[in-house]
């Protein structure tokens, strides 16, 4: 999700060696139309299963893999419903866009157990894909994507709100509420390829949007390839992932607002030549210093830039921290909102609720500086909430993000993560964990 602001910002960087046409949504920079794909066609099996929505939902069911699914518009997992899809099932979107887009969406109160294997992932892709590796790995708003919404807490006010993409119209799509605890189901080892359609005034839909997830849903080894608009993106809640892959993607790789405070680890970001930021973080909304704050935890976060664009993005009273990180070839390096007044980002760094610690920035195009309205010049490396930060040429790319060489960090204390010492997103010299579920690593 882009915005477009015109505010004071402290920037870092590092060398190393809407409401628009009756849909919820936040205001876009122009981005690149997608092209309509037309692969080699493969027969159309005779198990393909169309399923639409008049209102009434999926039902509680199952999707099972010796069928294919096409989701015909956007269909919605109902309160009460529960939508179970076993490994190895592909599930396949209609082109079209605004009311007519396709995507899955699990309402609050719905829940969705989608849980795949690394030799059987659930693939969600558009309805023209052969599934035979002819379609470009940067192929881009064919279809929708997939939502999930919860019970958890915003920041926002009134404590709900309507999820973009999705008319307002809508009631289905609110989500937001007072269990940080709920629970929307499990969703693991899931492959979301080529969406992100336009649904009106140039926004399109996430790979993946979680708007007020609680700490209950499971959401591990997932996927979101080529997507026109951002790869993840958390609106409010509190739910826990870790290994995720934003890859090939137009816009921001990982995105959150209203107050996100979930846990991460084992986050990996490529970018394609037309990506945004590696990470968009803003706090609020409705209103900007609303509480609670953002603060997500992430450790063991590899970011993989293109070369030009910025990696991380902080505004909009935004805080998070990021632990035992890698950050490669990003053309601008970190901007921090700094306000003449009134609370934002810069505040959160100071008040220790924005922290980096065990970073390493590798090939990051200028100098580490800042430029704050209130103490221009001052140089973020030295803050306190800034420690064990790194600036050394790392050995990664996009077809091998395993490192060598580092120096380890300071290994987690919360019991959620997995007790880990080394930086980024993989064990030095060690296996691959994306490889053979995901589209990015066949």
């Amino acid at each position: 999700m882009k915005k477009m602001k015109t505010k004071n910002l402290l920037l870092i960087s590092a060398l190393c060696v809407g409401i628009a046409g009756g849909f919820t949504s936040c205001s876009k920079d122009d981005k690149k139309t997608p092209d309509p794909v037309n692969p080699t066609p493969t027969p159309t099996p005779s198990n393909v299963v169309n399923v639409t929505d008049n209102g009434s939902g999926t039902g509680t069911t199952t999707w099972t893999n010796e069928k294919v699914y096409i989701l015909d518009g956007m269909v919605f997992v109902n309160s009460g419903q529960e939508l179970t899809i076993q490994a190895g099932t592909v599930i396949k979107g209609k082109p079209g866009t605004g009311s007519n887009a396709s995507a899955l969406i699990v309402a609050k109160g719905g829940k969705i157990n989608a849980v795949g294997t690394p030799t059987q992932p659930i693939i969600f892709t558009f309805e023209a894909d052969p599934l035979n590796g002819s379609v470009p790995l940067s192929t881009s708003g064919q279809w929708g994507g997939v939502i999930i919404l919860g019970n958890a807490t915003l920041n926002s006010t009134p404590g709900t709100s309507a999820i973009e993409g999705i008319p307002t119209t809508e009631v289905r799509g609110i989500y937001g509420g007072n269990n940080d605890a709920d629970n929307s189901g499990v969703f693991k080892y899931v492959s979301i390829r080529h969406g992100g359609t336009d649904i009106g005034a140039g926004n399109e839909i996430n790979g993946l949007t979680m708007g007020g997830v609680g700490s209950g849903t499971t959401i591990e080894y997932v996927e979101v390839v080529g997507n026109a608009d951002d790869g993840f993106e958390w609106f409010g809640g509190t739910v826990n992932t870790r290994y995720l892959v934003a890859s090939n993607g137009d816009d921001d790789s990982f995105d959150y607002d209203e107050g996100f405070r979930g846990k991460g680890q084992f986050w990996l970001a490529i970018q394609n030549v037309d990506a945004d930021r590696g990470g968009e973080h803003d706090g609020g909304t409705t209103p900007e210093d609303g509480m609670p704050y953002a603060t997500p935890k992430v450790f063991n976060a590899t970011y993989i830039g293109n070369g030009t664009s910025r990696l991380l993005t902080f505004r909009d009273n935004a805080g998070g921290e990021y632990h035992n990180s890698i950050f490669h070839n990003f053309g601008k390096g970190i901007d921090i909102e700094d306000l003449a007044s009134g609370e934002d980002s810069k505040n959160r760094l100071d008040n220790g609720q924005l922290k980096f610690d065990g970073i390493v920035l590798s090939n990051i195009g200028s100098d580490l500086i800042v430029s704050a309205v209130t103490n221009p010049g001052a140089d973020l490396s030295t803050h306190a909430s800034v420690t064990n930060l790194t600036v050394q040429n790392v050995t990664i790319s996009a077809t091998n993000p395993i490192p060598s060489g580092l120096a380890a960090g300071a290994a987690p204390t919360d019991p959620w993560y997995t007790n880990v010492t080394y930086k980024g997103a993989f064990e030095p010299g060690g296996a691959n964990w994306a490889q053979g579920w995901t589209l990015t690593f066949p």
